[in-house]
């Protein structure tokens, strides 16, 4: 969600756990003013950990326990990056990526969690193995899991083994459940499942009377128990235990212990002997930065404390409470953990063994009291609904800022931006932006190429100027691939929300650094550009191309040629849900994906193999662009319905109603359409009309190098799909069919 002026503090939460989702649910309720929540995960859905054991035991189903960050960050008015931290620079207060410049910071949660020992207890880490399946990242589990079974091969004869590795809560849980999934994935085997730790007891800080409890479930549930049973690697044959012995298994699940996230040791923040983040009592880094630490990631000062959720639960307030205490420079509150809490275990048999403090309990009433608890704690962030939209104040001075030239965002803040970009450097550039500039960009083309030049502009879809820059750079870009031609020379067009200057020009920076990532890819030079002030972030680019051969025209196509298309359609009706709160996770990830793909290698490959016709498919859709396409050649085709490769989620969300703001308009194209009835009612059809940003390349290519052309495509991992075919009617109809 994008706010109409840059915000004045940074608050950002690194891996959303128990305690940072309490942040992010707050922020809706009540956010700070003037202040943006930036969420940064790994993945775009989090799990609850306390239901994975009803998960495996079938008491639920597998969205009951994810919490979908997409959809809970767009609801709440927060912004998600998902992307992989490396480092954090000290000086300049921010986190270091992989894959994108550095996010600056006012304060800072991390929430990272803790990782499956590696072994179990202290003894030499275990070697990559195919047999092994560590329950961390738990987003992945289910996968991982049933990756692993589909490549064992069915065994009807002699009973299979599953080893549980660890004896504590975790590991006892998953033992006692899995079972019910192997019955049902593997029904025609025979599964022991095998629970194995170097402790002499189960659950060595619970009370014996638990211990008891627990031992009477496993025994009822067939599970063998292996105690004082230290591993020490895995073999083909299975796991190597310290004292020689080997014990066979098919398959290990690894749930022994919390070790450190590799992360937590690039930060330069102190860390105990465990390599877990040091704090003090207020949850703040001993380090004196305005970073916390929470739940598994922090070594909490208090010896009582153990990794369990419960205590990231409670940590979760008073996180909350000093974030915005830093942010007023107002006196810490301190944490205070609890002495002890109720413990719930799950049985996997429609039971539960509970215990509060020396009170040891067991039945169905207690697997109750334990669904109960967990179905409301994850009810209160799976609530997707929108925020309602707060006017946001505006100042004296805002309100009577100045237009026209008066509107320009300043120089000083420009100069800063350009100073720390580095623009690709070409023969044709003889004044840039490098040095400062001028007042235009001089460019010496090479003698003897045509020239191509194009233009668009748009505003925002959603609030990350580092990948709204980058994929607006490519969808400028896209237009002179389309015709064949070379970009040489870009200048951007930006309009910039009001702001501090600091804020306008880290916003710019990112913004910039996204195009110019995307123009060094293609060998194009950032010359120059303009920045005005407004309400909206909106970002746009002029591209000069060239080409030493003729270019290739959307109105050459012919008669028997084949129409491939080389990105999937629906980004436009999953904007319109990501702006809704609507758009899944595992949706969101390859619209995005989709988006940040460059035309350029499929383009190339296109004119190597000497196609007839391109153009690519952008806001009028695949209607529109191929409408232009056969009114430009004089000719009709058909298009195979079912051919059509769509993203994830866009038939979902076009059954149920929602398109983009320009499908209506796009529809204008229906007049050239035949289609019957049925046909036209369907989703896939009303997706022939959905805007594509930055969408693929529609390829009229000679039937009889169709197959080369996709088998080129498809080895520089390209997508192409052949869709239909342009036929001699001269009407310029497009027939849809479906086979």
């Amino acid at each position: 969600m994008q706010g109409t002026r840059l915000p004045d503090h940074e608050v950002v939460l690194l891996g959303i756990g128990h305690t940072n989702a309490y942040v992010l649910r707050m922020w809706r309720m009540k956010r700070p003013p003037r202040s943006r929540l930036t969420c940064i995960s790994d993945f775009p859905i989090v799990t609850y950990s306390g239901m994975l054991p009803g998960i495996l035991a079938g008491q639920y189903k597998p969205e009951q326990f994810e919490i979908d960050l997409v959809r809970l960050c767009a609801a709440n008015g927060a912004r998600l990056i998902l992307g992989s931290v490396i480092g954090l620079d000290q000086e300049t207060q921010t986190l270091q990526f992989d894959d994108r410049p550095p996010l600056p910071f006012d304060v800072l949660s991390i929430g990272v969690g803790s990782t499956v020992h590696p072994v179990d207890a202290d003894a030499s880490p275990v070697e990559c193995d195919p047999r092994r399946i560590p329950i961390k990242p738990m987003q992945t589990f289910l996968f991982r899991f049933q990756e692993h079974l589909d490549q064992l091969p069915v065994e009807r004869e002699a009973t299979r083994r599953l080893a549980v590795v660890g004896l504590g809560a975790g590991g006892i849980e998953i033992a006692l459940c899995i079972g019910q999934l192997l019955r049902s994935v593997r029904s025609e085997e025979r599964w022991q499942v095998v629970l194995v730790g170097s402790s002499p007891t189960l659950l060595p800080e619970f009370q014996p009377s638990t211990q008891k409890r627990i031992r009477r479930e496993l025994e009822l549930a067939h599970v063998e128990v292996r105690t004082e049973c230290r591993v020490r690697s895995t073999s083909d044959a299975g796991l190597l235990l310290e004292d020689g012995q080997t014990l066979n298994i098919d398959l290990a699940v690894w749930a022994s212990g919390a070790t450190a996230p590799g992360i937590l040791n690039t930060l330069g923040l102190p860390i105990d002997d465990r390599g877990f983040l040091l704090v003090d009592e207020n949850l703040q880094s001993t380090g004196g930065m305005p970073v916390f630490a929470v739940g598994d990631a922090a070594a909490l000062p208090f010896e009582h404390v153990t990794k369990a959720g419960v205590y990231a639960v409670r940590e979760g307030p008073i996180l909350w409470e000093n974030l915005q205490k830093i942010l007023r420079k107002e006196r810490l509150v301190p944490y205070k953990p609890q002495r002890d809490f109720l413990r719930l275990l799950n049985t996997g048999n429609g039971s539960a063994v509970g215990q509060y403090g020396r009170l040891s309990f067991a039945g169905r009433w207690v697997w109750k009291l334990k669904d109960r608890i967990d179905v409301r704690f994850m009810e209160k962030y799976q609530n997707y609904e929108p925020m309602e939209m707060q006017p946001e104040a505006v100042d004296a001075d805002e309100a009577m800022r100045c237009l026209g030239c008066g509107g320009k965002v300043g120089g000083s803040v420009l100069q800063r931006v350009l100073q720390r970009i580095e623009p690709f450097e070409r023969e044709e550039t003889i004044v840039g932006i490098r040095g400062g500039g001028d007042d235009a960009a001089l460019l010496a083309p090479v003698a003897g190429h045509q020239l191509a030049a194009t233009t668009d502009f748009f505003v925002a879809p959603w609030d990350d100027p580092y990948h709204v820059g980058r994929i607006a750079a490519l969808h400028a870009a896209s237009d002179c691939f389309a015709m064949g031609s070379e970009p040489f020379a870009a200048l951007a067009n930006v309009t910039l929300q009001l702001g501090k200057p600091r804020r306008q020009e880290e916003s710019l920076f990112q913004l910039l650094t996204g195009a110019n990532d995307a123009f060094k890819e293609m060998r194009t030079s950032l010359v120059g550009g303009h920045t005005i002030e407004g309400t909206q972030l909106a970002v746009g680019f002029a591209i000069l191309s060239q080409h030493d051969e003729s270019a290739l025209l959307k109105s050459q196509m012919r008669e028997g040629d084949a129409l491939v298309i080389t990105k999937p359609i629906g980004i436009g009706v999953l904007l319109a849900a990501q702006m809704q709160a609507r758009c899944k996770g595992p949706w969101w990830s390859p619209c995005l994906a989709s988006m940040l793909a460059s035309n350029g290698p499929a383009a190339m490959i296109a004119r190597q193999i000497g196609v007839h016709g391109m153009t690519d498919v952008t806001g009028f859709g695949v209607a529109g662009h191929l409408g232009e396409m056969l009114k430009g050649s004089g000719l009709s085709a058909e298009i195979e319905v079912a051919a059509l490769p769509l993203l994830p989620g866009a038939v979902e969300l076009t059954r149920e109603g929602l398109e983009s703001t320009l499908a209506p308009a796009n529809r204008d194209w229906e007049e050239i359409i035949r289609v019957n009835e049925k046909l036209r009612l369907t989703p896939e059809y009303a997706l022939l009309f959905d805007p594509q940003t930055s969408g693929g390349l529609m390829i009229a290519v000679a039937d009889a190098e169709c197959d080369r052309l996709l088998d080129r495509l498809a080895a520089t991992d390209t997508p192409g799909h052949r869709i239909g075919n342009v036929m001699s009617a001269r009407d310029g109809y497009i027939e849809l069919v479906c086979r």
